[in-house]
């Protein structure tokens, strides 16, 4: 089946309204279009234009790619107005209501559905509704999961078959996953925190539907590739029973420079500016640190990344969340001045995939978001393990543990992570210098690299002709 083909086929793609969720959805409504499918972007207007943008610098623009916008319910739900805005993050007072605001799109979706009618609703785990809505229409609703397979595994063991860290006596003790392959220990302590609690919020009672709208879903789309992690594709399959399609790595759609510069928000830096930098350092000499678009760090522990990068004595390119207006207290004194031609800091977004790609790159301190580790496994780049919250720690386990590409740093807490009072744990200068150390030239670095490497070859020939994915994206189709 050819790039082109036709296919009078109809697919709404539902997003959930941040730049992790977005982004991937937009990477998949290039791949069903490239195959003639007809695709419909469900998204509100503050996010269109953004969404819009990124589908103009595709080379699929001329596929058959449409946005639908629906007005998100700021005001009903006592919300500011703009605050679904892919630009910002809510802050953690709003969490509460921007979920419940979500709920209030059943009715306008209904609306669509009935008006399109398409063959198929592709919907993000947060809006677990929309197995109802389309059930009424008599429509295959399937699940757009964030993560990987590992993740989907453990999360199930750890929350929803069993309850493992009700045996343990403190917060800190590891158990054991049960019925999850590869010996995998966890603690309490790296579990959200409203897993184990007897009081269920609107947030975790949001998940638990979540979880049973899978279920009665028609089946759960992933951005994974099956080479990765075959062993927990099988498990989420065979084991649990779910019906899944693996369409990853949705980032390679994205063929050329441009594509890849303007895949997610505006980038903060010029293309050509950003890459000339690495552009004089050593092939796998450059240490990239960037974790996400969510994670609020603390000044205090800023300048502790900081210090440990000055001491480790490896170049860096370094992505904050912090405006030239906020000045340079985060940062030790001098500390730019010091780090001119050694280090280069990028206030803002940048254009990841790009940067991840590049020969110098060696390593990657990340947050262990799906994106970014999917991301990194693809350009070949192993990584820094700083876990926040989320399934981070799940991803992390499968970094450092069962695929061997990756160096914990030593995060033990999982925290909310949008949230600027957070109590997280403080990671000392020394512990990020031996940790950027050992990646970039311990014992076992050229081992992890060249394990990474031939995982970046097994993902680029997964979407290509025969490959695995590219095979299970045919096979949802024809079905």
């Amino acid at each position: 089946m050819g790039s082109g083909d036709y296919h009078p086929l109809h697919i709404f793609l539902f997003p959930f309204l941040a730049p992790g969720h977005i982004i991937p959805t937009v990477d998949m409504a290039k791949l069903f279009a490239e195959k003639g499918v007809k695709v419909t972007i469900i998204a509100t207007p503050l996010n269109a234009p953004f969404i819009s943008k990124v589908i103009g610098k595709s080379k699929t623009n001329d596929y058959n790619i449409h946005i639908q916008t629906m007005k998100f319910p700021c005001t009903e739900v006592g919300l500011p107005e703009g605050c679904e805005n892919s630009e910002s993050v809510p802050s953690q007072d709003l969490f509460q209501p921007f979920f419940k605001a979500t709920t209030l799109l059943q009715d306008p979706l209904e609306q669509l559905l009935l008006e399109q009618r398409p063959n198929c609703i592709v919907a993000d785990v947060f809006f677990p509704w929309a197995t109802d809505s389309a059930a009424k229409f008599g429509i295959p609703r399937l699940v757009f999961h964030w993560t990987g397979f590992f993740s989907l595994c453990a999360a199930n063991a750890c929350t929803r078959l069993h309850a493992p860290y009700r045996d343990v006596s403190s917060d800190s003790e590891p158990f054991l996953i049960p019925n999850l392959p590869g010996e995998i220990k966890m603690t309490k302590m790296q579990l959200k925190p409203f897993i184990a609690s007897k009081e269920k919020s609107d947030f975790s009672k949001l998940i638990e539907e979540g979880e049973d709208s899978v279920l009665r879903s028609y089946g759960v789309v992933v951005n994974s590739f099956y080479e990765l992690e075959s062993v927990y594709a099988d498990h989420f399959r065979n084991v649990l029973g779910r019906k899944t399609w693996h369409i990853g790595p949705l980032s390679l759609c994205n063929k050329d420079a441009e594509e890849k510069t303007h895949r997610g928000k505006e980038a903060c830096i010029d293309e050509h500016e950003c890459m000339e930098w690495p552009e004089t350092k050593k092939p796998n000499s450059v240490v990239y640190v960037c974790f996400g678009s969510m994670a609020n760090f603390s000044d205090s522990q800023l300048r502790e990344i900081a210090t440990g990068f000055e001491a480790s004595g490896q170049p860096f390119m370094w992505v904050v969340r912090k405006n030239k207006e906020d000045g340079v207290a985060w940062l030790p004194d001098g500390f730019e001045k010091r780090m001119e031609g050694k280090g280069l800091i990028i206030r803002g977004w940048a254009p990841q995939v790009l940067i991840l790609e590049h020969e110098a790159i060696g390593a990657f301190v990340t947050h262990c978001g799906w994106n970014s580790t999917l991301e990194a496994v693809t350009a070949g780049v192993p990584m820094v393990t700083w876990p926040l919250g989320a399934e981070q720690f799940f991803n992390e386990k499968l970094l450092t543990e069962v695929l061997q590409i990756g160096v914990p740093i030593g995060a033990k807490k999982w925290v909310e992570t949008a949230s600027v009072d957070a109590v997280m744990d403080t990671i000392t200068w020394d512990a990020v210098e031996k940790a950027v150390k050992r990646i970039m030239r311990g014992e076992d670095a050229i081992e992890m690299r060249n394990r990474t490497k031939v995982l970046s070859q097994l993902a680029k020939r997964a979407v290509e002709g025969g490959g695995s994915s590219y095979s299970d994206l045919n096979a949802l189709i024809a079905e």
